[in-house]
């Protein structure tokens, strides 16, 4: 317990790194970028409560939920899962106070005048930020820290029904707007395992990394179920004009990159990994085509071209990667097209099964091994995702395997079952890259060894 309030007090304190221009991202005519520590959090660490930590199990079965969620948004609309209204609270959703399927990479912001400061998740799928917010009329879930207090900042507003970021919601919520009798704007945020919250949409001052920056729409949560990690709220990264992005992009650029800290130094200062809005900081990416997908234009569609494992293309035709295919911050396990997944499922299990025994299939993941990920991530072979335009992850084993369990390890990969389905680039595999979304010139660029 104590490593973890020393843990959530030197992130606090901590300020931006230093910054390494690149010249060859750096096209805007825009300040420095801002920097923050960007953790994972482990259930060991941030989740502690007095229940036993999520299993494997679990959180693979979320991760699952969320990718379900993300093909929804593909095929149907899915609004309204539940309502706020002030004073009265709505029915509880099935698994109400469980986590969200929205990821577990974290960084700290601040709200208000003065600024109070809360640790909150980084979703590249979403498009709306909010906080649990004081007097949280209905219910707010534990969290680390306090609830923001509208009433101890100077600056904050709450926003009218006719206002346009109200008009806006739909489009990044997928949830329509309600008003209050007296006209104040109601957002609704709705999850993949159909968590949520609601309250009151607001703008305040918004302090990252040693920056303030006034005006910050987002939503002040009334009615809140199902945070992970016990976090303060969530921040979105996607393609929406409400989206943290967005909203700093006219004095920073419409770019941001990340790190996402490697396995083996999850929950730790000084793993390296950060988030940093505005220009990146690596000048040795490879890019590729940013896409988009008229269904939903708030994700980041990317084209996968190829899959090879030690230097030779896996022996399927090309129509295989010919599924929309996002990168995402806020899925574990990646996804891939049925007939992609079974022949990189066949080149691992051939070279690791030769000294290795297959384990029983573990819930969604079917390629598992007895033996622990020490002892097996010196018999996987390298791995690379080819993008469209040559940029490449050279994945290391660390990026390839998972320790489920004790004593089991697996693939972080799976199959769409269905050939309509999109295909993911999740979190594991991006591990130690540094990744940039560059808006403004539409594309995403790849280097390696970024926590550094």
């Amino acid at each position: 317990m104590g490593f973890l309030f020393s843990l959530l007090f030197a992130l606090l304190l901590s300020g931006t790194s230093s910054i390494r221009l690149n010249q060859e991202v750096d096209k805007f005519n825009h300040g420095p970028p801002l920097r923050q520590p960007l953790l994972h959090v482990s259930s060991s660490d941030f989740n502690h409560t007095s229940k036993a930590p999520m299993s494997s199990l679990d959180k693979i079965s979320r991760d699952f939920s969320r990718v379900k969620f993300l093909n929804s948004r593909l095929s149907i609309s899915n609004k309204n899962l539940s309502e706020f209204v002030p004073g009265k609270s709505v029915k509880f959703p099935p698994n109400s106070g469980e986590p969200l399927g929205v990821g577990i990479y974290y960084t700290k912001i601040g709200l208000g005048t003065p600024p109070t400061y809360h640790l909150v998740v980084v979703d590249t799928g979403s498009s709306f930020s909010w906080i649990q917010c004081e007097p949280c009329e209905i219910y707010c879930d534990p969290q680390i820290g306090s609830p923001f207090s509208p009433s101890a900042s100077n600056t904050y507003q709450r926003l009218s029904c006719d206002t346009k970021e109200c008009s806006s919601l739909e489009a990044a919520t997928l949830n329509s707007p309600r008003c209050t009798s007296s006209k104040t704007c109601l957002y609704n945020a709705t999850y993949s395992d159909q968590s949520f919250s609601s309250g009151y949409l607001s703008r305040d001052a918004l302090t990252f990394g040693t920056e303030s920056i006034s005006g910050f729409v987002f939503g002040c949560g009334q009615e809140n179920y199902g945070l992970f990690g016990k976090s303060a709220g969530l921040v979105g990264l996607a393609k929406n004009e409400l989206s943290m992005l967005y909203q700093l992009s006219a004095k920073y650029g419409k770019s941001f990159s990340y790190c996402l800290p490697s396995a083996s130094s999850l929950g730790k200062l000084g793993s390296g990994g950060f988030l940093s809005i505005g220009t990146g900081s690596n000048s040795g990416y490879k890019f590729t085509p940013m896409l988009s997908d008229s269904r939903d234009p708030t994700l980041y569609f990317l084209k996968l071209a190829a899959i090879k494992v030690s230097g030779k293309p896996l022996g399927i035709a090309a129509s295989s990667y010919n599924v929309p295919t996002i990168i995402d911050s806020g899925t574990t396990v990646s996804q891939l097209s049925a007939p992609a997944y079974s022949a990189l499922r066949e080149e691992l299990v051939k070279i690791i099964s030769s000294e290795y025994k297959m384990a029983e299939p573990y819930p969604m993941l079917d390629a598992c091994f007895i033996g622990s990920f020490d002892e097996i991530s010196p018999l996987v072979p390298p791995v690379q995702m080819v993008f469209q335009g040559g940029a490449e992850l050279n994945l290391a084993a660390q990026n390839v395997m998972t320790e489920v369990e004790k004593g089991t390890t697996c693939l972080a990969f799976a199959g769409n079952s269905n050939p309509t389905d999109i295909s993911v680039i999740g979190n594991q595999l991006q591990q130690t890259f540094e990744v940039v979304y560059d808006l403004a010139n539409s594309r995403i660029g790849f280097a390696a060894g970024g926590c550094l």
